[in-house]
């Protein structure tokens, strides 16, 4: 079972954020948005069975980010934020 972990705060849609526990970019990513007090689920994949992993990688990750690079940000399952973009981050706030 693939455990999901919930940050409570401002309900802006669903955000849900793939990452790795040792990717820097990814701390950054999680840290602006405790910054802006969104609400937001996140998995970190590294933490994962290899074949949660695997499994999660080729069904989720993949759809929303081909290249499979951390972090992949998810939002209203309808667009994604690849990588650290603090711009297009902060606007999920507005």
């Amino acid at each position: 079972m693939i455990k999901i972990n919930h940050v409570g705060g401002k309900n802006k849609g669903e955000i849900a954020l793939y990452s790795l526990s040792t990717c820097g970019w990814c701390r950054k990513t999680k840290a602006l948005l405790d910054k802006l007090g969104l609400a937001y689920d996140y998995i970190d994949v590294d933490l994962l069975s290899n074949e949660d992993a695997a499994k999660l990688e080729k069904e989720e990750i993949k759809k929303w980010n081909p290249s499979g690079t951390y972090p992949t940000l998810v939002i209203d399952k309808k667009r994604a934020i690849i990588n650290y973009k603090e711009e297009e981050i902060r606007a999920l706030a507005e």
